[in-house]
């Protein structure tokens, strides 16, 4: 039977729960946890976040707010090489294409997300099978003035993009990007263009891989 623990009550709880993580492969993890692993290693993906969701008590439920809510903490499994810089940027969250460019970085969806994350580090797929990856030391993290800045830039320019009905590449962005985040090509968001609303292609934030490198370092 699968297990999940119940919600941590504290910052404190969580690091303690985070740690003992900490060097131990995912096959070892998900035998103590009771979840099998999944035996086609290509339909995989997302078994390991929701797998250490479960071992430190996230709530499944938290839909928009942060994964552990009554902390204000959300979770970032990062998949990492062997020497510990990351091997992918790092989705945040999704873009409300109809509304981003009137929300404010203050009370953004992204901010929101972004104010207290505790990132995990684990062996990225494409250096050790499934069971062998391993998780890393557990980081918890805030952004530095220095850093909120940054983000608020890159979300500003990327918002007002999005709000003049324009298509926004991957490139902008110094600290952050946009990125499609759908099931497949096909997949469409209504959203403003500049005759009017179009059904686009739903898009996400992304760190860059060169920013989350200074945290997880």
């Amino acid at each position: 039977m699968r297990m999940r623990r119940t919600p941590p009550t504290s910052e404190r709880e969580l690091m303690v729960r985070a740690t003992a993580l900490t060097g131990h492969s995912i096959g070892e993890i998900a035998t103590g946890m009771g979840w099998p692993l999944p035996p086609d290693p290509r339909r995989a993906k997302g078994f390991v976040g929701q797998l250490i969701e479960a071992a430190l008590g996230a709530e499944p439920d938290a839909a928009e707010l942060p994964d552990f809510v009554t902390l204000g903490i959300e979770l970032k499994t990062i998949p990492v090489k062997p020497d510990g810089r990351p091997g992918e940027s790092t989705f945040c969250c999704s873009i409300d294409m109809d509304a981003v460019d009137r929300e404010l970085w203050e009370t953004s969806r992204l901010r929101i997300r972004l104010a207290r994350v505790l990132w995990i580090p684990v062996t990225a797929a494409r250096f050790a099978p499934l069971p062998e990856r391993r998780v890393g030391k557990p980081v918890i993290w805030s952004p530095s003035a220095e850093e909120d800045i940054l983000l608020r830039h890159d979300w500003e320019c990327i918002a007002g993009v999005i709000g003049a009905g324009g298509s926004v590449s991957a490139h902008v962005g110094a600290v952050l990007q946009a990125r499609p985040k759908a099931a497949s090509s096909k997949v469409r968001a209504l959203g403003l263009a500049e005759d009017g609303l179009v059904r686009r292609l739903p898009l996400g934030f992304y760190l860059r891989t060169a920013f989350t490198a200074g945290i997880v370092a």
